[in-house]
């Protein structure tokens, strides 16, 4: 894959840059990205029209008819579907049927799209007296940003403007429109646009889309969406309560904090802003501390999709929708290559393979939106129909499944950097990664097994070059073993580095022990005092009623203090997994009773039943 959804501009003032190519060949994620092209990425085109997406499209392009959907921001999921595909045609850049659907999708846009470049269905049939009226939930400049980063997508992989030509008209027309000086001195409700200027910026040289990103960033909290607030909800729902450069604490609604601080990111990394840095290291600790399931899940209320207060992580109402899981694993990876720092990247791998992999089926096709910890045995469902913790085959919202599409088709992108001294590996897939000077090819059978195998197949001739490989830091013992008896070291807290002149054909083998543990909550989290999780390397393991038996109720099942722990792995199981056992109790001190623990990205996949990550303790 080439670069993709972050391309730094020389002057960035980051501590590492993204790999210059990358591809996964093989293993977890291997499978878990053919299922994504094969099956998620191709319904796309389907479901957009019978949601009537399309049908928007097709209306503002003929000056007539009316507007389908009940949210404004329909066009975003066309925009969010069309970024994926053009991610996986930097995997599979042959797929001409994929092509034909993508360029008909560009053709449609650029027939809706109004002469002085702007697109915005719902204003533009339903209540076009509006435009930039409703900056608050209009979501205008919120499409505009998943629009830009679909052209850019397009344009790293194709070469082709089409769609980069569309959304540059519309991002002119923003910059004619909006600053502090001119017609609008305002914000989106939701912030995207901001990340996806910068994005622009790098992807055309043109100063302006820095700037712009910039006055949007700083402008909020301000009171510039007084007039639209939900009093019900406040100024803090959309993070305009007070300014970026202020802000104590993550709130409101997640996606939208999270959008918003890849912005503050991304402009400390292209302006060199040392205090948006702080701010941003600022947030990212305090949301981890207090604010982070332990899936890496984010969002403890459903009212507002909102971050709760300080330890407020209830299982059982944990939203955690799955777009904020994306928006964390985007917000961290930029957090990890601006600083080089492993602790992002091992919050990266904790969501990846537990608050965001839950999000999809393992058919591919069938999605949960939100991502609760806890199932109850009388569980009626939840108020909203799209929101329940059932997995469906797509959302009247539909924001998540075209997000996930998105993630997987780019997750090549994620896992490997460089910089001057060599290659660092931040994830762990069968592949090959080529950055820093270098290229090598990584094996395992990762989370499964805990043995990364890395070959070196370039480095510089006669010159010393640094191989890094993270070490997780739920790792407590790992083995190391290098060409020569070298000793690698870990020289910085959470990598292991080795320095050396490398011959193509040498490897570096890391085992991590997959310790099988029990996890216990931080005291401060009241809603599971007395509980503990089980865990298996990166995984979060959870109890699901179907594997349980069938004496007590699920509700009494408790885990003793001591209990011993075992694993095996079950290729037959959900797509074969890695299963944990041990002897647990039936509440009040009854008999053994034996317990499975399944993974936790693999729970709803079978019958609908209770399930738990947080066990009470005996």
């Amino acid at each position: 894959m080439p670069i993709g959804p972050i391309r730094l501009t020389d002057r960035a003032s980051s501590a590492l840059r993204p790999a210059t190519a990358a591809r996964i060949t093989g293993g977890f994620w291997a499978e878990r990205r053919r299922t994504n092209a094969e099956v998620s990425i191709p319904q796309g085109p389907a479901r957009l029209e019978s949601a009537g997406n399309l049908a928007n499209l097709r209306a503002a392009a003929a000056g007539k008819g009316t507007f389908t959907g009940d949210f404004p921001f329909q066009d975003s999921d066309v925009h969010k579907w069309l970024e994926a595909a053009s991610w996986q045609l930097a995997d599979t850049p042959d797929d001409a049927e994929l092509d034909a659907e993508v360029m008909e999708l560009i053709g449609l846009l650029a027939a809706a799209q109004e002469a002085d470049g702007y697109l915005q269905t719902y204003y533009q049939v339903a209540r076009p007296e509006k435009r930039w009226r409703e900056l608050g939930w209009g979501h205008e400049l919120y499409c505009a940003g998943h629009l830009i980063q679909a052209a850019v997508a397009h344009h790293r992989t194709t070469g082709r403007r089409e769609l980069l030509d569309v959304a540059e008209r519309f991002a002119v027309l923003v910059d004619s429109v909006f600053g502090a000086d001119k017609e609008i001195d305002g914000v989106c409700g939701h912030p995207e646009i901001e990340t996806a200027l910068v994005e622009l910026y790098r992807e055309t040289g043109q100063r302006r889309w820095l700037d712009l990103a910039g006055y949007f960033v700083d402008r909020r909290g301000h009171g510039l969406l007084d007039a639209d607030v939900n009093p019900h909800l406040g100024r803090t729902y959309w993070q305009d309560h007070t300014p970026v450069r202020e802000a104590m604490s993550v709130t409101g609604h997640a996606v939208r904090q999270l959008y918003l601080l890849a912005a503050v990111t991304d402009l400390a990394a292209e302006t060199g802003d040392g205090e948006l840095r702080a701010i941003a290291e600022r947030l990212w600790d305090a949301m981890v501390s207090s604010k982070t399931y332990l899936t890496g899940g984010l969002g403890a209320r459903h009212e507002g999709e909102a971050f709760g207060e300080p330890y407020e992580l209830p299982p059982d109402r944990a939203y955690a929708e799955t777009c904020a899981a994306i928006a964390s694993i985007q917000w961290s990876w930029r957090m990890a290559l601006l600083t080089g720092e492993a602790k992002y990247s091992d919050l990266v791998e904790r969501t990846l393979y537990n608050g965001f992999l839950a999000g999809v089926g393992l058919d591919g096709d069938s999605w949960l939106y939100v991502n609760p910890l806890q199932v109850r045995e009388e569980y009626e469902g939840a108020f909203e129909p799209d929101k329940t913790a059932r997995r469906t085959p797509w959302f009247r919202c539909a924001c998540c499944p075209p997000n996930v599409m998105r993630l997987l088709a780019s997750l090549p992108h994620y896992v490997a950097s460089g910089d001057a001294e060599g290659l660092q590996l931040h994830q762990y897939a069968t592949g090959v990664y080529e950055a820093g000077g270098g290229r090598v090819r990584v094996e395992t059978a990762y989370p499964w097994q805990g043995r990364i195998t890395v070959t070196v197949e370039e480095a510089p001739e006669d010159a010393d070059w640094t191989l890094s490989l993270r070490i997780p830091a739920w790792c407590t013992d790992y083995t190391a073993s290098a060409p020569d008896g070298a000793a690698p070291a870990e020289t910085h807290p959470g990598w292991l580095r080795l320095r050396r002149r490398w011959s193509p054909g040498e490897t570096l083998t890391l085992d991590l022990e997959l310790d099988t543990r029990l996890t216990r909550p931080d005291p401060y989290v009241d809603a599971v005092r007395g509980c503990v999780a089980i865990e298996r390397g990166p995984l979060v393991h959870c109890l699901e009623a179907v594997d349980q038996s069938s004496g007590p109720r699920f509700e009494d099942l408790t885990l003793p203090d001591g209990a011993r722990l075992a694993a095996h792995h079950d290729p037959g199981l959900l797509g074969g997994v890695t299963v944990v056992t041990a002897d647990g109790r039936s509440r009040g001190g009854g008999d053994v009773v034996p317990l499975t623990a399944v993974p936790y990205h693999a729970w709803a996949n079978r019958r609908p039943g209770a399930m738990r990550v947080w066990i009470p303790r005996e």
